[in-house]
C-alpha cells in the first residue's frame, strides 16, 4: 500500500514569521548544497515539528475536547473518500496525518485536504466564537507534506506519530487521549 504521505498542518500563527523564514532559508540552502532531498525533508521537518511542539505562539485550540473532536471526525471522513487513514495525532496546535490515496482514485489529494481545513476551520470557528474575530485565519495556509517511502519507513513514521504527544512532553491527558490513532 506505500507510498503514503505524512502531512503536518498546524493552526494559524503557530511559528513566529522569523522563525518560519529561518527554517525554509535552511531548506533552501540544504537543496543547494546538494544535500539529497528526502534528508534535506526530513531535517526540516524535524525542526519545524520541535517548534510546534514547543508552542511558542499562537492558538491551542486542539487542546479543547470539542474541537479535536471536529478534526478527527474530519480526518476518518477522508476514509469515506477513498484514502486509507494509517494514523494521526491530534495536539494543541497541530495535527499529523499518515494516509494513502490509490492511484486508482480519481481524488486529488490538495482538494481534499484544502476541504478538511475548510470544514474543520468553519466548525471550530463556532467552537471558539467569539474569541476569534470572523476575519481572523483559523488554520496556517498550507501544510508540510513528506512522501513516505517504504513499509519500514511507514512504521517509523507511524511511531513518531503516536509518540509525538509524549515527545513534546504533553501532559498524560494528550498522549492518551483518543485523538491518537493505534
Amino acid at each position: 500500500m506505500v507510498p503514503a504521505a505524512f502531512l503536518t498542518f498546524r493552526l494559524h500563527g503557530t511559528i513566529p514569521a522569523a522563525t518560519g523564514r529561518e527554517l525554509a532559508a535552511e531548506l533552501r540552502q540544504a537543496r543547494e548544497a546538494g544535500t539529497d532531498h528526502q534528508r534535506a525533508q526530513k531535517q526540516f521537518f524535524a525542526r519545524f515539528d520541535a517548534v510546534l511542539d514547543r508552542a511558542p505562539i499562537g492558538a491551542g485550540y486542539f487542546a479543547n475536547e470539542k474541537m479535536a473532536e471536529v478534526l478527527a471526525g474530519e480526518i476518518m471522513m477522508l476514509e469515506e473518500t477513498g484514502f486509507t487513514v494509517h494514523g494521526f495525532a491530534i495536539l494543541p496546535n497541530h495535527a499529523h496525518i499518515v494516509l494513502h490515496l490509490p492511484a486508482s482514485s480519481n481524488l486529488s489529494f490538495a482538494k481534499a485536504i484544502d476541504l478538511l481545513h475548510l470544514r474543520t476551520g468553519t466548525a471550530c470557528r463556532r467552537l471558539v466564537r467569539p474569541k476569534l474575530p470572523p476575519e481572523a485565519e483559523f488554520w496556517q495556509v498550507g501544510w508540510f507534506n513528506y512522501e513516505v517511502q517504504d513499509e519500514a519507513e511507514l512504521t517509523r513514521v507511524l511511531a513518531y506519530v503516536r509518540g509525538n504527544a509524549r515527545q513534546a512532553g504533553l501532559p498524560a491527558r494528550f498522549q492518551e487521549w483518543p485523538y491518537v490513532s493505534e
